[in-house]
């Protein structure tokens, strides 16, 4: 089969700017951006973050439904990309606009609003995102490659957004300081939506089969199709870990190692190794296959966090080397699911000789996203248990059960729910014949 060329996967990945800053900022800066500029307490504040990610986890499986058609009708999912990323980056500079109508109850509705309809907006984009690896190439390896292209295009992102969004908060500080990482980050968003959009106009887009034509196919697809089943699980309950590790950066930071500024080095030290050695996952699927490659990415992981918990008798020095280690394993477990999921949809696509990428993008994304909106949710039910004071200006002194409930919820936990997707790794189900 031959191979996509170096512009195809370099367009293609540019869409990592896009899906990189949208589930990187939010879980990053979200839950403080509550909690200490409009003082809404922990546990509320974890709800107000879910409350449109649960919406989205109904919506992006109709997103997968209205793609397919569209596939099948124009013979393109490229106008759902650019509309919608267009909409992602001018709502997200609207959600953190705080026009501070004067009261708690009130910008914390406005909060809600406008992340109902970012997260929205966001799933017209990132469905046909997820669905377009299956129609690029039907290379079992070509598509570790183009994933891997993706991934490391996406710690970029990761990179520039995680780094760059919180110390442009910290640097402008207070309100406007999130009105103008808004702003910021819109831009990359954007710039990644036209990228994907400009850099996939001549490539595959795979066959025109009918798509799945109401609910009862959807769901008669998913009860018989027990391998995208296993590999959701898995990638859900390790979303849901690495959505907590995010949310519990930026308190980490301050709390744990005592200074707001450490954020981006934090990021720095998890992306960068993430990056370097994202060109060998591949190598190491192609050698020992993708689900022994997801495995060693998992142990990897795991070790990290469970390395991290000491954190607080540690010397920083020795916390970034866990830290690292958790970026390499970060970028196996992200390029491995990825990589894994295009194999099973073409398998069930010449099984039921109907369209199932879109669809099974749009329940996958479902997952994906309720495990990032859990993510900030459970930490800021940690947060809550631990006595975490909220504020207006990140001032309150916190107590130490506080400090001790950032920790294990930035460090055990993540660790804990990686761990667990490992035995749901089944390679009767999910080793396709290559």
């Amino acid at each position: 089969m031959a191979a996509l060329g170096a512009s195809t996967r370099f367009g293609y990945a540019l869409g990592s700017l896009t899906t990189g800053a949208f589930g990187t900022v939010p879980g990053l800066l979200l839950l403080p951006y509550l909690t200490d500029t409009m003082a809404v307490p922990g546990a509320v504040a974890g709800v107000i973050v879910l409350v449109p990610k649960a919406w989205d986890v109904v919506f992006n499986p109709f997103a997968g439904r209205l793609s397919d058609a569209d596939l099948v009708r124009s013979g393109s999912r490229r106008r759902f990309l650019l509309s919608g990323g267009i909409g992602v980056a001018v709502l997200f500079a609207v959600l953190f606009a705080h026009p501070g109508f004067g009261g708690t109850a009130a910008d914390a509705t406005y909060v809600v609003v406008a992340f109902l309809l970012c997260a929205t907006a966001f799933a017209l984009f990132q469905v046909p995102y997820n669905a377009l690896p299956a129609e690029l190439t039907a290379s079992y390896d070509e598509r570790t490659r183009l994933t891997s292209w993706r991934i490391g295009l996406l710690a970029v992102a990761i990179l520039i957004s995680g780094g760059v969004a919180p110390a442009i908060t910290d640097s402008v500080g207070g309100v406007m300081g999130y009105r103008v990482m808004g702003v910021v980050i819109g831009l990359v968003i954007l710039a990644g939506t036209i990228g994907v959009f400009l850099g996939t106009r001549g490539a595959p887009v795979g066959d025109r089969r009918p798509p799945t034509t109401g609910w009862r196919d959807l769901l008669a697809t998913m009860r018989a199709w027990s391998s995208f089943r296993w590999l959701l699980g898995v990638y859900f309950v390790q979303s849901l870990g690495t959505a907590t590790l995010l949310a519990g950066v930026n308190y980490a930071a301050r709390q744990v190692f005592g200074d707001a500024g450490l954020q981006t080095v934090l990021f720095v030290g998890f992306v960068g190794p993430a990056l370097l050695t994202m060109p060998l996952w591949p190598r190491v699927g192609a050698r020992w296959g993708k689900l022994w490659g997801f495995r060693f990415a998992c142990i990897a992981f795991a070790v990290a966090m469970l390395g991290l918990v000491a954190a607080l008798v540690l010397p920083f020095g020795v916390s970034i080397v866990f830290v690292a280690l958790a970026g390499v394993g970060y970028a196996g477990i992200q390029v491995f699911p990825l990589a894994i999921l295009p194999d099973l949809i073409s398998a069930e696509e010449e099984r039921t000789g109907a369209t199932r990428a879109g669809i099974a993008a749009g329940v996958w994304t479902a997952a994906d996203t309720l495990g990032l909106a859990l993510g900030p949710g459970l930490f800021g039910l940690i947060l809550s248990a631990g006595g975490y004071v909220s504020s207006v200006d990140s001032s309150a002194a916190q107590p130490h059960s506080a400090v001790v409930a950032i920790l294990l919820g930035f460090s055990l936990l993540p660790g804990i729910l990686v761990t667990l997707g490992i035995p749901l790794l089944r390679r009767s189900v999910l080793e396709p014949a290559r």
